[in-house]
């Protein structure tokens, strides 16, 4: 093949991709497509990386997966109510939703919550577990667009921009760091982080929420004993090799067993209580010993198609709500997967924080499914996707999911600026001076001066036509 038909082989590939690209429903297909791909990659990787511990704990390889499927099943329930639900039910619904989230993060500090790994951060019930911050954090994201956007035309000044989504913010980074549960105050934080920037809110704003949130930190790595001991072994790996930095050493033992192509799927030795958490927080370690540098490639892939994906919802809809919503729950799954990676490869201090629909663990799973349902609706509500579902119907996939037509959206009518009252009259002023400065007093003057004159004339013209007294007539 000569270079000339490269080339035009290679044009043509660019246009398709570009004319699929601009379809009206791309958006749409790409969140079903990531959400499916990392949900499968999921389930695989927590039945490899639980099947030791699980026969360890119940003699069965299954029992950890199958704890997995419950919640997996759980999760499509609810990725398909919020792909479902009209998007403007969600916004109302959002205030409640924070007023249960806060009173929820209170009670788990009481006896009825339960204590995992030192931090009491969930509810037990039926052999099922719940830890409340994690639909805190998709409430605090609805709700904080929601009184963000309505209060937009009076977002330069710091009271409106601030009350009252940092206060209720700062109450849930206080009882997640009563807990403590250092992970998902970090995650909190994002999503406050998240929807002032997309808000558009000054900079020096973010210098002072990054001196707070790193001073936050700081008070809570010096306030356990083992989180200060997980600092310290970032800062200086060989400082204590078995100990607090034992798994992340392990962690990267496992990256670099696993080569381009990893051991084979199942066959990775991390999993054989080498590397402590294998199947939650270091199930990427073991993807990339059992996959490879391949695997570890499609998995940051799909993360990076998430976020493109994301910001182009966002930037495509025209309602204000769901573009802050769209970019901000992106920025929140997105950055979560890079901090697990992050400290996974050794790039950061270790959290505590879940790999995104690949991670093992119950609320996490069914909290981001629901994520991806929003995400999906938000995509259905870009302006051309609605005006090709209204004009073509909802096609196979629609008609399969049971999905209702979007409703365009029509932005609320203008207010009319109320009509200014009569300002008051000072006291000690004549009746006709009014508080106005010297324009007022000038327009007093004039009309004095007018009704002076007119008063005039009257007077002379009832003069010329009264009779007049001649002597005659005495």
């Amino acid at each position: 093949m000569t270079s000339a038909g490269q080339a035009n082989r290679v044009a043509a590939l660019r246009a398709a991709w570009t004319a699929w690209l601009a379809r009206p429903l791309t958006s749409f297909h790409l969140v079903l497509a990531v959400f499916g791909l990392l949900t499968a990659i999921g389930l695989v990787m927590v039945l490899s990386a639980s099947s030791v511990e699980s026969y360890s704990l119940v003699q069965s390889s299954y029992w950890m997966f199958k704890k997995q499927l419950i919640y997996t099943g759980v999760g499509l329930v609810l990725f398909w109510i919020g792909l479902r639900v009209p998007l403007r039910a969600l916004r109302r619904l959002s205030g409640p939703a924070v007023l249960l989230s806060v009173l929820l993060l209170a009670l788990v500090l009481t006896p009825l919550g339960h204590k995992v790994n030192g931090a009491r951060a969930w509810f037990v019930l039926g052999g099922m577990s719940f830890q409340p911050v994690e639909p805190a954090k998709l409430a605090l994201a609805l709700w904080g667009a929601h009184v963000l956007v309505t209060k937009r035309a009076l977002l330069r000044q710091y009271r409106h921009l601030l009350v009252p989504v940092v206060p209720v913010a700062l109450v849930m980074f206080a009882l997640v760091m009563l807990e403590p549960d250092l992970g998902s105050t970090v995650t909190l934080g994002v999503v406050l982080i998240g929807l002032l920037w997309f808000v558009g809110a000054p900079m020096r704003l973010f210098a002072a929420l990054a001196a707070g949130g790193l001073a936050g930190v700081g008070l809570l790595a010096v306030g356990a004993s083992y989180r200060l001991a997980r600092v310290a072994s970032f800062l200086n790996p060989e400082s204590d090799p078995s100990g607090a930095a034992y798994q992340a050493r392990q962690a990267l033992y496992a990256l670099a067993d696993g080569g381009l192509l990893g051991k084979g799927l199942g066959q990775g030795a991390s999993k054989w209580f080498y590397l402590p958490n294998v199947y939650n927080d270091f199930i990427f370690a073991l993807i990339g010993e059992e996959l490879g540098f391949l695997g570890c490639a499609v998995v940051l892939g799909l993360f990076a198609t998430l976020a493109v994906v994301g910001m182009r919802i966002a930037a495509r809809n025209t309602d204000p709500w769901i573009r802050l919503v769209a970019a901000t729950l992106t920025t929140w799954l997105v950055a979560q997967a890079a901090i697990n990676i992050g400290y996974v490869i050794g790039m950061l201090p270790i959290t505590g924080i879940t790999l995104p629909l690949i991670s093992w663990g119950g609320t996490s799973v069914v909290t981001t499914m629901l994520v991806f349902g929003i995400l999906a609706n938000c995509a259905r509500h870009e302006p051309e996707a609605v005006a090709t579902l209204r004009n073509s119907g909802e096609g196979r996939l629609g008609r399969l999911l049971r999905l209702p037509v979007p409703d365009p959206y029509r932005p609320p009518a203008r207010r009319r600026p109320a009509r200014p009252s009569t300002p008051p009259k000072r006291a000690g002023r004549p009746t006709g001076a009014v508080r106005g400065g010297a324009a007022h007093l000038a327009d007093d003057r004039r009309r004095t001066r007018r009704a002076a004159s007119t008063k005039q004339q009257r007077r002379r013209a009832a003069d010329r036509t009264a009779p007049r007294r001649t002597s005659h007539g005495r």
